[in-house]
């Protein structure tokens, strides 16, 4: 096999399994673990994999994972009114999950101060409860994503084996009839494990990630159990949720509107 070749399917095997061991690639190739070695270090250096120990983990084109300043600054009322209908439904004493997106920041903005057991792979929502005294803070470590602040990997996925939450509150990418979608392979392996972390499994997202599909594919719709979506939401965008029996929360309303009958 050509060198460019070899580093091309390495590449492949490590983006399609978003963490790859350098035995299993040396097995998979043919080639010794030296071998593998330099064409890791190769793709390192143009930033489409992390060298870690033991393998290497996918991160692709940097901007499959925009920075998390650039997130913020969009849909910023939307992610405020949905950020205090998500906080509404947590009660003191429960234990949470958080991600790292955009709109969970604004939601753990409201929960500072209150008695919780936050649970998070985010360094910017770690911090906003480092020094509380009323919310008890578990850092999930990992591969620290760079420009997000977001541990992902392997690693992450490890240390979430042993935690139980009441709640887990995820922002996503794009919505379909096809289910959950976000930008990066790392994040959604990550999340699902998340997900099995919780009684219950709460999206959030604007209305402008309705219809549309990110790079990787999450979950389908029936694995949630509630979507939190701003009233901007149209009839149409509300009807793929009503052809799911998804369960959703109009953002501001007073009630959940529960919807077809698959509602949870």
């Amino acid at each position: 096999m050509l060198v460019q070749q070899r580093r091309r399917r390495v590449l492949d095997l490590v983006s399609q399994k978003g963490f790859v061991t350098l035995t299993e690639l040396a097995r998979a190739l043919k080639a010794s673990e030296s071998t593998v070695r330099r064409d890791l270090d190769h793709w390192d250096e143009h930033g489409m994999l992390k060298r870690i120990h033991g393998g290497a983990m996918y991160t692709g084109d940097s901007s499959t994972l925009p920075a998390l300043e650039d997130r913020t600054a969009s849909q910023v009322a939307e992610k405020r009114v949905i950020a205090r209908t998500a906080a509404a439904r947590i009660r003191d004493g429960d234990a949470i999950l958080l991600d790292g997106g955009t709109t969970t920041l604004e939601v753990a903005r409201l929960l500072v101060g209150r008695s919780l057991q936050v649970v998070t792979n985010s360094l910017p929502i770690a911090g906003l409860f480092a020094n509380s005294r009323q919310t008890d803070l578990v850092m999930i470590g990992g591969y620290v994503y760079p420009k997000t602040g977001v541990a992902l990997g392997p690693l992450s996925v490890k240390m979430m084996e042993d935690i139980h939450v009441h709640q887990t509150i995820l922002s996503i990418g794009g919505i379909t009839e096809k289910g959950l979608f976000n930008s990066n392979l790392l994040l959604v392996e990550t999340e699902r494990r998340m997900m099995h972390c919780a009684d219950e499994v709460v999206v959030v997202a604007d209305h402008t990630k309705i219809g549309r599909q990110a790079l990787a594919f999450l979950c389908e719709l029936a694995a949630v159990d509630v979507l939190i979506v701003d009233a901007a939401a149209t009839p149409e965008q509300l009807n793929l949720f009503d052809q799911a029996g998804l369960r959703y929360v109009l953002a501001g309303e007073t009630s959940e509107s529960k919807v077809g009958e698959g509602s949870k």
